[in-house]
């Protein structure tokens, strides 16, 4: 489903130029439950980015589901991030003037999908991550735990190839760092292909493969 050969990535810094990725190989099957890890500045948030059709890349190929992903427009970029990839960040990045219900629908409202369908469509979702009772809560009244699963059930509402996950639980305790990663566990389970980067081993320790990143290079890939 994802395959990179020799991915470099350079930032251009002023008068230096920072080399990100330093020749990336990479093959990741549909079906696949992975992680990312390494240090600060190891590359893996960049790899990550490209992955999700975030940033380009400078030389290399990346093959998604055998299209190649590069130089692509805006709206062709748009349009493979909404029909393959859904995103989980740390921060969450809900809209906090809206309610849970209309987080998770927001996907839908640009495929042009009607209000009513899509909050349906929206309450199915939130019903899955448990969170039912609290549609019609902002943001604002809610623990991370809850906000983390809202922000899943938008990512999947659309229904991806690919989850891409950056520090998911990075802003969580660890009982509901259990929680989120055990919902994650169930969606690669029903199939959905799964990529986390983490700084914590115990979640890495969740998933089937673990990339370790060091100084813009994979220095191994260690199978579970």
């Amino acid at each position: 489903m994802i395959t990179l050969k020799d991915i470099n990535k350079t930032y251009d810094m002023g008068q230096a130029s920072l080399h990100v990725l330093k020749g990336i190989d990479l093959h990741i099957s549909q079906g696949e439950y992975v992680s990312i890890m390494g240090a600060s500045g190891s590359g893996k948030s960049t790899l990550l980015n490209i992955l999700g059709i975030l940033d380009n890349y400078d030389t290399g190929a990346y093959n998604l589901n055998n299209v190649l992903i590069k130089d692509l427009s805006e709206k062709q970029a748009a349009y493979y991030r909404n029909e393959m990839i859904g995103f989980v960040f740390q921060s969450f990045n809900l809209i906090n003037f809206k309610n849970a219900l209309e987080n998770v629908a927001l996907p839908l409202y640009y495929r042009n999908i009607s209000r009513k369908k899509r909050n349906v469509i929206a309450m199915e979702y939130l019903d899955q991550m448990g969170l039912r009772d609290w549609a019609n809560h902002l943001p604002s009244e809610m623990s991370g735990g809850q906000k983390q699963r809202v922000a899943i059930a938008r990512a999947i509402i659309s229904k991806p190839k690919i989850l891409l996950a950056d520090e998911p639980t990075g802003a969580l305790d660890s009982v509901t760092t259990l929680e989120v990663m055990k919902v994650m566990k169930e969606l690669n389970e029903n199939g959905l292909t799964t990529i986390i980067v983490t700084h914590e081993k115990s979640v890495a320790d969740e998933t089937k493969s673990i990339i370790h990143i060091k100084d813009g290079l994979i220095e191994n890939v260690e199978r579970r």
